[in-house]
């Protein structure tokens, strides 16, 4: 079976980051996605050649000039017979291309137009530039990451640029896609990195407002501060994850590190933490992480290894579920979720730009004789 997605088509204006990671959300459930890259970008490479750029994995990929008026004309007769619209530029840029979403859903008011930017089509910093790092700045979540005493750490650009960018479009678009159902229209998806970031904030944000959460990093119990909650070097090297929160789990915790919890303070007297974290510490360094998870084989505790991005694919869990995948000699992680009767699939590897330019067109209705001027006038590529 095709997956959940199978019948819709995705016109995607190629950009970086959280808006081609949401067409790849998109693709890895089945839509048929076209990027619509920069002529100036296709260079003729092998498909071998983009094996490794994975978030362009699962769609096919034509070359087009944007500034070209014919180039132009591809893009909307393209979106004219599509579900989906995805653009990742600032605000006001593809409608100085010609491509914005009042030009496209005029052609098409069944159409989704996906929006994603770093601080959203509207606001006093909506025509900012920024990264990752400066919009879970802005949102909250950045100033409460990291150890008591230690500057905020950035945590990789995951927080902004794919859970609170990508993914967010991404729901935001099926949103739409289900709402269209009944209605029969499309909309605009204004997704925005710094609404994203907020909106993942949700159990935290409200718990520092409540005074539940105190504004120091590295003093939570979710933040590294508690010591049953955080990251242990081991004998040899290797780190160990605690997250034995509820009492049941702290317990059996105490049990596996030789601990009596009668003479140890209560679980969550912050004022002891700084002492049972370097007693924790020093128990964990005197076994391997192999050690310590032969200790910790009972289901009933919270503990496991840490896995870089080397060792993921040799965990016996990971290779169960088949979470990470290995396609053509490139480790990724396997589309998810997982669905039952519309399994997903990678039944296409990243693709070079332009590598389907006429399979495209032709599909489109476009005939030879028309490819072949629209390519000799540089409108595609």
């Amino acid at each position: 079976m095709p997956g959940p997605l199978h019948g819709v088509k995705v016109i995607e204006l190629a950009g970086l980051g959280p808006a081609p990671f949401a067409a790849m959300l998109l693709a890895d459930m089945g839509a048929d996605v076209v990027t619509v890259e920069r002529a100036g970008m296709v260079t003729g490479a092998p498909l071998e050649s983009a094996k490794g750029m994975v978030y362009g994995r699962g769609r096919r990929s034509i070359g087009v000039d944007l500034k070209h008026p014919d180039g132009v004309g591809v893009v909307l007769d393209l979106c004219a017979d599509a579900d989906v619209c995805i653009e990742g530029f600032r605000p006001g840029v593809v409608e100085r291309l010609g491509v914005g979403p009042d030009v496209v859903r005029a052609r098409n008011e069944r159409l989704v137009y996906g929006r994603m930017t770093g601080w959203g089509q509207d606001g006093p910093y909506a025509d900012r530039a920024g990264h990752d790092i400066n919009y879970i700045a802005v949102a909250g979540p950045l100033a409460h990451i990291g150890r008591a005493g230690a500057p905020p750490t950035p945590p990789l650009n995951l927080l902004g640029d794919f859970g609170g960018g990508g993914l967010l479009l991404a729901f935001g678009i099926v949103s739409a896609l289900v709402e269209r159902a009944t209605s029969g229209l499309g909309q605009v998806v204004d997704a925005a990195m710094v609404d994203g970031a907020a909106i993942l904030s949700a159990p935290i944000a409200p718990a520092f407002a409540l005074g539940f959460f105190h504004a120091e990093r590295g003093t939570n119990w979710l933040d590294s501060g508690a010591p049953y909650y955080d990251v242990y070097e081991c004998a040899d090297g290797r780190w160990l994850s605690i997250g034995a929160i509820e009492p049941q789990f702290y317990a059996n915790l105490l049990a596996g590190l030789g601990l009596d919890p009668a003479v140890l303070p209560a679980q969550d007297d912050e004022s002891a933490w700084p002492e049972l974290k370097e007693r924790f510490a020093a128990i964990v360094r005197t076994r391997t992480a192999d050690e310590w998870m032969a200790v910790f084989d009972d289901p009933n505790n919270c503990v496991a290894p840490v896995r870089s991005f080397a060792e993921v694919l040799d965990d016996p869990h990971l290779a169960a579920r088949g979470t990470y995948v290995d396609v053509d000699g490139v480790p990724q992680p396997a589309p998810a979720p997982r669905f039952d009767r519309t399994p997903a699939t990678l039944d296409r590897p990243p693709a070079p730009a332009g590598h389907h330019t006429d399979e495209v067109l032709a599909e489109a209705g476009v005939d030879a004789a028309t490819i072949a001027a629209l390519r000799a006038s540089g409108a595609v590529a």
